[in-house]
């Protein structure tokens, strides 16, 4: 990786990390958290189009990517990416690891997240 698409990473990430506290703005808060939930419909969405439609191989594609892919939807969700995995290991026929996969990281991550708290407190 060179400097030039660790900027278009950074700028990327920062236009999608914007974007996701507009939605958070935009979007009320009822008994669910519609923005965080509209954000990771629409990320994935955008990463899954995405990924058909760049051309990787080209330096021109690869710098779309790094600005739009990793950086974009990595601001504004990374849920986008976590989708996109599990989604390859289906195409894949990895059932029981796409399985493992989202089990895993619902699980670990509540845990980590509870912990976190439990530590702040």
């Amino acid at each position: 990786m060179n400097w030039s698409n660790v900027l278009l990473i950074a700028a990327g990430g920062a236009v999608g990390s914007v974007a996701r506290a507009g939605a958070n703005w935009l979007l009320p808060t009822g008994r669910l958290p519609w923005a965080t939930m509209a954000v990771n419909v629409l990320g994935s969405l955008l990463i899954g189009w995405l990924l058909v439609r760049l051309e990787v191989g080209t330096p021109a594609g690869l710098r779309w990517h790094s600005f739009l892919v990793v950086g974009l939807c990595g601001g504004f969700t990374t849920f986008s990416s976590f989708s996109w995995q599990t989604f390859e290991q289906i195409q894949k026929g990895q059932w029981v690891i796409a399985a493992a996969h989202v089990l895993l990281s619902v699980s670990l991550c509540l845990a980590a997240t509870w912990l976190g708290w439990r530590l702040a407190r």
